[in-house]
């Protein structure tokens, strides 16, 4: 008699399928009424795996719920997802609207490591003297879950709803640059949609940073840690703005310059989360 099946992989691999396919599946919770934040986050790493061994490389990570406004049912965050190579796309290419589901748009500043950041312990002063510079960018979210009513579980197990993000050119460096009162206002076809500023993002931005690297290190074995080169999204400075297919966005940054984002023509059929 066979073995039975471990859940968590077989829903890691229905995550796979959508991610790979642009189709929908069940929220992991809907199967697994208990599931918690480690059981997620060993469906997201295993959905991810599953995405490597298609030839994506690891490229980055994604902080994600870092705000107080709002919540969803269970704990409110933070949560963390990994960024692949085929993710990421340059400002000149359009996002592929065709293989999303209801996307949305966040401006949120990343960081590019200088030297590694290895937890338990990590703090704002140890990201800042690890960071090479931080960047303006674009994290475009949209997940690979039916409607209805999601946990946090849920997103974490779906790779934090990780779907493409776009990177300025412009690395500033952080001396003397208070991140906290970086500014940021975010338009479409030249009217605002969004304001905020680095504070928004757990109080500082590379608060969000450090947090990731303790949880990496608190996570299931084997540890992990945030190597030189990496970059890190560190959390939206305002709510994301929903974007239809030949949508145009601009975010603008103090001191940081701009990014922009350009999405296809081309709708995804039916509808997501």
């Amino acid at each position: 008699m066979s073995a039975p099946r471990d859940p968590h992989a077989a829903i890691a691999e229905r995550l796979w399928r959508a991610q790979r396919d642009g189709g929908l599946t069940s929220p992991p919770s809907a199967e697994l009424p208990d599931l918690d934040e480690q059981g997620a986050y060993a469906i997201q790493r295993a959905m991810v795996e599953r995405l490597e061994g298609d030839g994506a490389v690891p490229a980055g990570w994604k902080v994600g719920l870092t705000s107080a406004v709002g919540g969803r049912r269970g704990a409110p965050g933070p949560i963390y997802g990994q960024l692949l190579s085929d993710m990421v796309v340059p400002e000149s290419a359009p996002i592929p609207a065709g293989e999303l589901h209801r996307p949305a748009v966040e401006g949120e500043i990343a960081f590019v490591l200088d030297r590694p950041l290895r937890g338990p312990g990590v703090t704002v002063a140890d990201v800042l003297a690890a960071t090479r510079g931080v960047a303006p960018a674009i994290e475009i979210i949209a997940g690979r879950l039916e409607p209805g009513d999601h946990a946090v579980v849920d997103f974490i197990a779906d790779n934090a709803a990780s779907a493409r993000v776009v990177l300025g050119e412009a690395l500033v460096p952080v001396d003397d640059l208070d991140l906290r009162l970086v500014g940021m206002v975010q338009s479409s076809g030249g009217d605002v949609v969004a304001t905020g500023a680095g504070a928004r993002v757990l109080g500082h931005p590379a608060a969000s940073v450090a947090w990731l690297a303790n949880a990496l290190a608190d996570g299931a074995p084997p540890a992990r840690q945030l190597d030189a080169g990496t970059f890190v999204l560190s959390g939206s400075l305002a709510p994301a703005v929903p974007a239809e297919p030949g949508d145009t966005f601009a975010v603008e940054f103090d001191h940081l310059g701009t990014v922009s984002a350009v999405f296809g023509l081309t709708a995804v059929s039916g509808i997501g989360y």
